[in-house]
């Protein structure tokens, strides 16, 4: 019987389970201030990930070119701070 730490057993509890999905956008939206910096994270109202899909709410029609304009890059800080593919693709609205 192998043996795990409960660290260990909750990973691969939520690997094999349909939770992944959930986990990744709780911590996308609890880490969204490390990820993106202060000021992004001041002016987004919402992120939501479904899908692979990165879903960003912004009033602010600057931000939002700008969060256009840079896309692959953002995905690429996101997906470098989760250490794997977590968004393959980004929709600002």
């Amino acid at each position: 019987m192998a043996q795990y730490s409960v660290g260990e057993a909750l990973n691969l509890l939520i690997e094999k389970s349909k939770w992944k999905h959930k986990v990744h956008e709780l911590r996308l939206q609890q880490e969204w201030e490390q990820i993106v910096g202060k000021t992004i994270a001041k002016y987004t109202r919402t992120v939501f990930l479904s899908h692979q899909v990165l879903t960003i709410t912004t009033d602010v029609a600057a931000l939002k070119h700008e969060l256009q304009l840079s896309k692959q890059q953002l995905i690429a800080r996101v997906n470098e701070h989760f250490q794997e593919i977590v968004v393959k693709d980004m929709v600002v609205r």
